[in-house]
């Protein structure tokens, strides 16, 4: 898989991402000899939580060389499967039950970062809560020889992101089931209190899920990593961490209020489904701009593309729903994500359309 990094702050990115998180440059392609040289001090951009980190080449080197050593005496560490701004994701088998899971390591200087341990611990608590069969819990939090660690799921598939890539936009037939399933993986989180705050398709995998009758590959959508979501209860210790004023999040999926650092519920994330099904039909995004910024502005005081600009072919009903997700207000989207999965069933199973469609 070819890599991307910032030209900014050089933080190092998996294609197809196109922004840096951390301060919203676009991404350049770099050689994959180059995807683990370390970083510099990161920058901060205006209203955009980073962490500050620095890794030196010891410890670069000692986490990029995790595979084929046991971690905690538990777990048999394989092939890497990713990074991001802070951890690495290794594929392991626990050595106990046979079983394989993924681990996600902190990186060594943010072990070392109260807040970043507390947003660990956190992403922990939050997704042992889970249990749908689309969303993806954690097993274990644990620690050791100085690293800290969480334990979910390994799950054989692949990040819609790259599906996207592979396959380019999708049919209404092949998308809005896994719309669908993200909505009633996110509906169970939100009944939880909880809002993910950070969808996007880097954020969903997935997982083959038998054969449609005309002999085609189905999937089963996983929303991933809570490590942005918030409970709407909070304690004083994630109030630190998730103060008014500071944005958490991936700049081209927030929210107009995620942007502004205002409170969030579970219809700022019916705003992300509404940018990702856009992406997801048309392989790009509703609000232009030349970088993540401007898109964060043009939500502001714009108005998103038209779905069948785009794709004239797409129905009208679908339309109507992405427009919906993508209102300013919160009050005029979607209220659940409930009430949303019902509104993109009933694109599939209105006229014409509906013969294209399979179960």
């Amino acid at each position: 898989m070819s890599t991307r990094r910032c030209p900014r702050c050089q933080a190092s990115y998996p294609a197809p991402a196109r922004y840096c998180v951390k301060d919203g440059s676009p991404l350049v392609d770099v050689e994959p000899s180059a995807a683990f040289a370390p970083p510099p001090p990161s920058v901060r951009a205006p209203g955009v939580l980073v962490e500050e980190v620095t890794v030196t080449p010891e410890e670069l080197d000692r986490f990029a060389t995790l595979s084929g050593k046991l971690l905690d005496g538990r777990y048999q560490v394989g092939r890497r499967l990713g990074e991001g701004g802070m951890s690495y994701v290794y594929r392991a088998q626990d050595v106990g039950t046979g079983a394989m899971v993924a681990v996600k390591i902190l990186l060594p200087r943010l072990s070392r970062d109260p807040a970043a341990v507390e947003r660990l611990r956190r992403e922990a608590t939050i997704a042992t809560r889970l249990d749908h069969p689309n969303v993806c819990p954690i097993l274990r939090m644990g620690e050791a020889d100085g690293l800290i660690y969480l334990v979910m799921p390994y799950l054989e598939g692949e990040p819609l992101s790259e599906h996207e890539a592979r396959r380019g936009p999708l049919s209404p037939a092949d998308g809005i089931p896994l719309l669908v399933q993200m909505c009633q993986g996110l509906q169970h989180a939100h009944e939880l209190q909880i809002t993910h705050r950070d969808l996007k398709p880097e954020n969903v995998m997935l997982v083959p899920d038998g054969t449609s009758e005309g002999g085609e590959p189905r999937y089963r959508a996983v929303v991933m990593d809570f490590g942005l979501a918030k409970e709407r209860r909070t304690t004083p210790e994630v109030a630190k961490l998730t103060a008014t004023g500071i944005v958490l999040g991936t700049p081209e999926f927030m929210s107009p209020e995620q942007i502004r650092g205002k409170p969030l519920d579970g219809r700022s994330d019916v705003y992300a489904v509404g940018i990702l099904a856009f992406e997801l039909f048309t392989g790009q995004l509703p609000f232009a701009g030349k970088s993540a910024q401007e898109t964060m502005i043009a939500r502001l005081r714009g108005s998103p593309a038209k779905l069948r600009d785009v794709r004239a072919e797409l129905p009208a009903r679908l339309e109507a729903i992405i427009v919906r997700c993508l209102a300013i207000d919160p009050a005029e989207r979607f209220q659940s994500m409930d009430e949303l999965a019902h509104a993109f069933d009933g694109v599939l199973a209105t006229g014409v359309f509906a013969r294209f469609f399979r179960r």
